[in-house]
């Protein structure tokens, strides 16, 4: 074991979970209505608590256990049985497999609530928590074991995701559009303006998210190495490629920059750095970076105008699609010379990886909408999925959590 490598991990994964609370609470929670920001909040961190048990208790195994088949990991792990302080050498072997169960749990946690941004305003609590469950067992943890567990069959095919572009993003995101499209507009919704509550919010947000993206990705190097530099590197650099064209596109369309705009660029760069970062240069980051933002500016601006649906935060334009464009961009742009245990993409002579990767991409949009269309149809049998009219017209905070996040005193 290599005490270097087991500090760099354990601080990436405080970093992650600096992702969820605050970075996407407040992200997310700046965007919403006053009247939603508390449900936003509340989500957000109640998420960190359900799944790190269910982590524990049975999700860890399923998406890492011993293999079944190449679909799924078995029971083996359950309770985290074996699950100790040395190393295990099929996922790191220089740091204790309690440390990379932990950093991977944190993968888990914000996956989910990544889809919030859907949703948003409009979801009973309950049903927001019975979703959760079943859409990190049923389609988060096969997918993550399809592509990083030992002997996942997208793994054994060649999927290159260095850090979650296909089992994170393009997975949250397409769910994110089929619950968008299944729950139905928000009341209002193209009658009047639904604006941000609070930017400064949704600022401080994005920064954090930047930054606990660094051991989001750089961590999933496994090791203080020069593949978790390169990844380190390649993050910024896209980054804020992405912010930076986000911000000249606006500039051009309308006569001026927003900031809304030019930190939505920013994270539509994170997501699609994100498969690639350890695989790239940090020029060909630049360049998916300058990508990822003219298609998901498309994609948010124009696309969503056009066909009426209601991702209340963009999360399938930023998420689903950055997600594609990185997850393909790394099919095109990934280089050996960068990372040995990669592959060579497009760009340097290999059509097989680029094919690999789109493959990837539709089995996962496929995957991910049935079985999101699935769990939504039960849960709303069960417990219904969508708060009354009233109770939306109130606002959730009130009605889901009996609290009020701004109060006058008189």
């Amino acid at each position: 074991m290599n005490s270097g490598d087991t500090a760099w991990v354990l601080m990436s994964t405080a970093s992650v979970l600096l992702m969820t609370i605050p970075g996407l609470a407040f992200f997310y929670g700046g965007l919403v209505r006053r009247k939603n920001v508390l449900s936003i909040l509340m989500q957000c961190f109640i998420i960190l608590c359900v799944i790190s048990i269910q982590w524990v208790l049975f999700g860890y195994s399923l998406a890492f256990g011993p293999d079944f088949h190449g679909i799924i990991g078995n029971l083996n792990w359950a309770g985290l049985r074996g699950v100790g302080p040395l190393p295990n050498p099929d996922y790191a072997a220089t740091i204790p497999h309690s440390v990379f169960m932990v950093f991977q749990m944190m993968f888990a946690v914000i996956t989910p609530a990544l889809i919030i941004g859907a949703y948003a305003e409009r979801v009973k609590f309950p049903a927001f928590l019975l979703f959760t469950i079943l859409w990190a067992t049923f389609v988060y943890d096969p997918l993550a074991h399809w592509v990083w567990g030992t002997g996942g069959w997208m793994k054994n095919l060649g999927a290159l995701d260095f850090a979650g572009g296909i089992v994170v993003h393009v997975s949250s995101g397409v769910s994110a559009l089929v619950l968008a499209i299944m729950l139905g507009r928000r009341i209002g919704y193209n009658h009047k303006p639904i604006r941000p509550h609070n930017l400064p919010f949704t600022v401080l947000g994005g920064a954090l998210l930047w930054f606990g993206w660094f051991g989001f990705n750089a961590g999933s190097a496994l090791a203080a190495d020069g593949i978790a530099a390169n990844a380190f590197i390649a993050t910024n650099t896209a980054t804020a490629a992405a912010g930076l064209t986000w911000a000249a596109i606006e500039w051009w369309q309308n006569g001026v920059p927003t900031i809304l705009g030019t930190v939505t660029g920013a994270v539509a760069g994170l997501v699609a750095i994100t498969p690639a970062c350890g695989f790239v240069n940090p020029m060909n980051a630049m360049l998916i970076g300058l990508m990822a933002a003219v298609i998901c500016y498309l994609a948010v601006a124009v696309i969503k105008a056009k066909l009426g649906y209601d991702d209340a935060l963009d999360a399938f334009g930023v998420h689903g699609v950055g997600g594609t464009v990185g997850t393909i961009a790394t099919g095109i742009f990934a280089q050996k010379a960068i990372n040995a245990a990669g592959n060579d993409g497009l760009l340097f002579g290999n059509v097989h990886q680029f094919l690999v990767q789109g493959f990837l991409v539709i089995v996962t949009v496929a995957f991910a909408a049935f079985m999101t269309f699935v769990i939504f149809k039960i849960v709303d049998a069960v417990i219904g999925m969508r708060v009354e009219e009233k109770n939306e017209i109130v606002g959730l905070d009130l009605t889901q959590q009996s609290e009020a996040a701004y109060t006058v005193i008189e």
